[in-house]
Formats: structure tokens, sequence, C-alpha cells
């Protein structure tokens, strides 16, 4: 894989020093009280949501990144409330893909290991070796025998929510750190990229979706008024993985403590840049950059904050009515009648792509950011 060029001296500090003053031109004024939500009612919207999209889609569909995604969620919703429609129609779709991988059991892109979860989560529930054995024996090859020291592989800030809770999960699993220490091999790689600038802004606490967007490299990618470039799913993306990888991972693990520190960054930057409305903006360095609402982002830091609230990680009383405001504006906003979920940017890696994101405008992995969001949400309010 081609080495990226690093920025150094003057060019590394600029670049840190430049995304704080886009941030605070974002930030608003907070709401007024946003009243939370019962359980028992997230509940209700979550199982509307989830029927609609199971009755539009009969056909399961693909086990690539973006239908796994669904089935993350789904399956979160199934933990919570015990239904056997959505274990089955998820049991269905891993059998109709022999719980493979896109890529075949010799694959290192994290998009392909991201079907993983769903399998590990459907082991958990009917635990069968079969049902984790590529996931398995795909994360043993990047750990034991197919270049072990390759730890590039994750270039851009998407691959840690579709691979690193594998890693930790197959390595609490099996009981062996060599997974957890490859994790933080592939993850400091990302964040750093070798001694950084990283795709990690640590001034901010916020990521760069991939070094095309970083600060001061030539040619590089800017908003259309010039500000900088920090895509709202990256960066939920990468709450999603933390958040993820923390609930698997022993407290204990030497590295367990950066992930916390660095979602509690990532928590707390997105809180002081929240809309009124409740939603993120897509650019979330620039508040005119294509600014309708955008449910896929808002989706994985409400996933990302409520798991950090209920783990004690931030101040509940703080962040309370952040989970509100995005809770009751995805809901008010996005969410139609029957169930259909909208303004959901499809596929890209970037503010411009896919759009116009409208209300109609929805994806697999948005339903299951959806889902994942709501399914926290609903543990931590209780009742």
């Amino acid at each position: 894989m081609r080495r990226r060029r690093l920025l150094t001296g003057g060019a590394a500090l600029a670049a840190a020093a430049s995304l704080q003053p886009a941030l605070t031109d974002t930030a608003q004024a907070a709401s007024p009280a946003t009243p939370l939500p019962s359980g028992a009612a997230v509940v209700t919207v979550l199982r509307r949501v989830a029927d609609q999209w199971i009755g539009a889609h009969t056909d399961p569909g693909d086990n690539g990144w973006a239908n796994a995604t669904f089935f993350s969620g789904l399956l979160a919703l199934q933990r919570l409330t015990g239904s056997p429609r959505y274990l089955a129609y998820a049991r269905n779709w891993a059998e109709k893909h022999a719980y493979g991988l896109n890529g075949g059991v010799t694959t290192r892109h994290a998009d392909n290991h991201n079907a993983g979860q769903a399998y590990l989560d459907l082991y958990e529930i009917e635990p069968e070796e079969s049902k984790i054995s590529a996931i398995e024996e795909s994360l043993h090859r990047m750990v034991y025998t197919d270049q072990p020291d390759k730890n590039d592989d994750w270039w851009w800030d998407d691959a840690l929510h579709m691979a690193m809770p594998p890693f930790a999960r197959i390595g609490v699993l099996r009981g062996d750190p060599r997974y957890w220490q490859k994790l933080y091999a592939l993850y400091d790689h990302t964040k750093r990229l070798e001694g950084g600038p990283g795709l990690y802004d640590a001034g901010t606490g916020l990521w760069y979706r991939d070094k095309r967007f970083l600060p001061g490299v030539p040619g590089g990618i800017l908003s259309p008024a010039g500000k900088p470039v920090v895509w709202s799913r990256g960066n939920g993306w990468v709450a999603g993985g933390h958040a993820k990888t923390l609930k698997a991972l022993p407290p204990a693990e030497r590295h367990t403590g950066e992930y916390r520190d660095t979602l509690v960054r990532l928590v707390t930057a997105v809180a002081g840049i929240q809309r009124t409305d409740g939603f993120w903006n897509v650019n979330l360095a620039d508040a005119t950059h294509l600014p309708g609402p955008e449910t896929s982002g808002t989706s994985f830091f409400l996933y990302g904050t409520s798991y950090a609230i209920r783990a004690g990680l931030v101040d509940r009383r703080t962040h309370l009515p952040v989970v509100a405001r995005a809770w009751n504006g995805l809901v008010s906003t996005a969410v139609h009648p029957d169930g259909f979920l909208g303004y959901v940017q499809n596929v890209g890696d970037r503010p411009e792509s896919s759009q116009p994101v409208t209300y109609d405008s929805t994806a697999n992995f948005g339903v299951g950011a959806f889902l994942l969001a709501g399914t926290e949400l609903a543990r931590l309010v209780g009742p």
C-alpha cells in the first residue's frame, strides 16, 4: 500500500490549529430544555422503523458493510425486545451468505469485516462455531500469519466502526490479547499516521475522513467557503466504533483508557456544536455547507453519547439534553408516520456525496444507525 505523505514542522502546527475556529463558528446557543422520552416510547418508534424496513425488503440483501450495519442495529433491538421476528430475519440473512465475508477469509478490508459483528451477535444468541469461523479466520490471519506486522489497512475513519469491534470481541471470546494488540496497532496508525498529524485532530477531538481532508495538504479538500471538511457521518462511524469496542473490552485492557478518553473527547466536542433542531451539520466545521438535516451522522452521535452517559464516562446532567434533542429531532423530522426513515445521506465519503438529502432519502446503514441509537437511549432512560 502506498505510504502517506506526512505533514511536519510548521505545516503540522498549522493543521492542528486550523479546525477550532471553524467549529466555534458552527456552535449554537443551547435550545430550551427538551423532554426525555420514556424507554417504552423509544421502543415503539424503533419497532415501527424496523418493521417498515423489513416489510419493504423481503430479500434481506447482501453482506456488505452497509447492510451489515443495518443488521447490527436490528440485532441490538432484538436483544432489547426479544423479538423472534427480528432474530429470524437476521438469521435468514446470515444463512443466505453462509456466515461468510466479502472477499473471503483472506480479506484485510475493514468493510468486509463489518458483517462479522452481526455474526458474533447471532453466535451469542445461539452459539454455533460455524457462525463465526469466517470472521475469526480472517482476523486470525491478520494477527498471526498474513503479514502480521502490516498495520496500515485502516486508512479512512469509517474503518474504525467496521473492524474495531470484531477484533475486540474475538479477543474476548478466545481469551487471546494478541487480537487486542493488533487492534491497537491498526487503530494507532489510523489515528496518528505514523507520527502524524493523523486523522485525529487532538485539538478538538474530531476526526478527518481520510488524508485528503487534512488541513495543509496541497490540493486538500475544503468546503466551498474555504473551511475544513469534517464529515458528520465519518465522525459518527468513529463514535460507533469506539462505543462498540468499549462494550466488548475488559476495563483493564491496556488501551481501553485511550479508547474511552477518545470517545469522551468526541462526544464532548459534538455536544458543543449540536444544532437547535437536534441534528448535526453534515460538515461539522461549516454550517453553510449543505445545511439541511442528516440522519445517519446524528444517529451515531446519539448512539455514542447515550453509551457514554450510560457508562458513566460523561456528566449525565450535561449530556442528557443532547440526546433528548437528537432523539426528538430525528423522530419529529426524519421518521415518517409509517416508519420510513428519511434524511439519510446515502453512500459517500464527504458532505457532497449522494446529495440532495431529502425527507425521502434512506439507506440500510442509516436505519441501522438509528436502531443502534434508539436501543442505547432506551437502555439509558429505562422503562
